[in-house]
């Protein structure tokens, strides 16, 4: 079979499952003697994705515009064309369409990815979220998310494949962690006798930040503590101000940090004592909740979409079996008396959850599975 070439298109290389499995992909794609192509309309992941052995071609598949959406196909299709791609794969709504489309004038194969529980509200976005559903093989990225499409657009039944977003772990064992983590405190301003409560999500409101600071507030009278919101705002600046308000007005002031986006995940988990995922919507997976037990941190998580699949916790099995805590979303008490519990445990305990965690997540959700399931969608396809 000569190289296949697989072209991926995403809106932007920043933060986000989306863009991190597109290079984590691409990186496989290369490894396998494949060629890769990945377009998008620049991020902070481009030198990242250049350096897996990928090509990046900056291209506006940002953009929601009709008309600039319509324009899109053709570029699309003059690309597909002229660089031989066998397999086009979207992984965003608004690009999925100019792609679909390219797709369908060139005769290539067309997967999509189904990385988030889309908003659908309205008939009307029902069929703009369609288009994810329309791939010759469509991959949701969790059981919850399979459902989610099979509910939405039953015409896309047949071809729904369950791939699991995939964990680096061993990014969460690199003998440099711990000196890295050190360099974060020192750079976040937090004292060695702080325990550490963080959030890595993006700031926007369905990420549950302002549930997080009301859960604080609870926790207020405990001196033994320092949280870490970290995220990027991406724009929203009222929301920020919004939060920083509400740590104010809670009390919080220099005891709640909003440091914005941290690039290095694992040290900042190395960092934390307890690891928060408090969405207010369902994560159609929810990869915080994967490396945090990848780290072996205690963890408390919004009981919501895919965390059925990802973490473990009482009543569904015995105490001695947990991986994390699960509350329900939205309830700062709930969530104060878990991060209470888990700022609490003592050294053995401790130990023993990571174990758990640990072997939970390495057997269900490592990157190898995830890159080699994706690979054998696309052979199924050009074989």
């Amino acid at each position: 079979m000569p190289r296949p070439t697989i072209l991926q298109i995403v809106p932007e290389l920043h933060t986000g499952g989306a863009e991190r499995t597109a290079v984590d992909v691409a990186a496989r794609i290369a490894a396998e003697g494949w060629r890769a192509i990945v377009l998008a309309d620049g991020g902070r992941l481009v030198e990242e994705l250049i350096a897996t052995g990928a090509e990046y071609r900056r291209f506006p598949a940002k953009t929601k515009n009709p008309l600039k959406l319509w324009r899109n196909v053709g570029a699309l299709a003059e690309i597909v064309e002229a660089e031989g791609v066998d397999i086009i794969h979207a992984r965003s709504r608004a690009p999925a369409w100019s792609a679909l489309l390219a797709a369908r004038r060139t005769g290539r194969p067309f997967v999509t990815t189904y990385h988030g529980a889309y908003n659908q509200k309205s008939r009307l976005k029902g069929a703009y979220n369609s288009v994810m559903a329309r791939g010759d093989v469509v991959i949701a990225n969790s059981e919850y998310t399979a459902d989610l499409i099979r509910a939405r657009h039953p015409f896309a039944s047949g071809r729904i494949v369950t791939i699991h977003r995939g964990t680096d772990f061993g990014a969460f064992a690199a003998p440099d962690r711990p000196a890295r983590a050190e360099r974060l405190r020192q750079a976040w301003g937090i004292g060695a006798d702080k325990k550490v409560i963080l959030q890595l999500a993006r700031l926007t409101g369905w990420k549950g930040q302002t549930v997080v600071i009301d859960a604080l507030a609870e926790l207020a009278a405990r001196d033994d503590w320092v949280a870490v919101l970290a995220g990027d705002a991406q724009g929203r600046e009222a929301y920020l101000s919004e939060l920083k308000s509400r740590i104010v007005a809670n009390g919080l002031d220099g005891r709640v940090l909003l440091p914005g986006h941290c690039d290095d995940v694992p040290a900042a988990m190395a960092l934390a004592d307890v690891v928060v995922v408090a969405s207010t919507e369902p994560e159609a997976f929810g990869r915080a909740a994967v490396e945090a037990q990848a780290a072996g941190k205690p963890l408390v998580v919004s009981d919501l979409g895919a965390v059925q699949e990802t973490v473990v916790a009482p009543p569904d099995v015995d105490e001695g079996d947990r991986t994390g805590w699960k509350v329900p979303a939205g309830d700062p008490t709930a969530l104060a008396a878990a991060l209470d519990a888990t700022l609490d445990l003592d050294p053995s305990a401790r130990a023993a959850l990571a174990a758990r965690a640990k072997a939970h997540v390495e057997r269900s959700f490592s990157l190898a599975a995830m890159t080699e399931r994706t690979i054998a969608v696309y052979r199924s396809l050009i074989e």
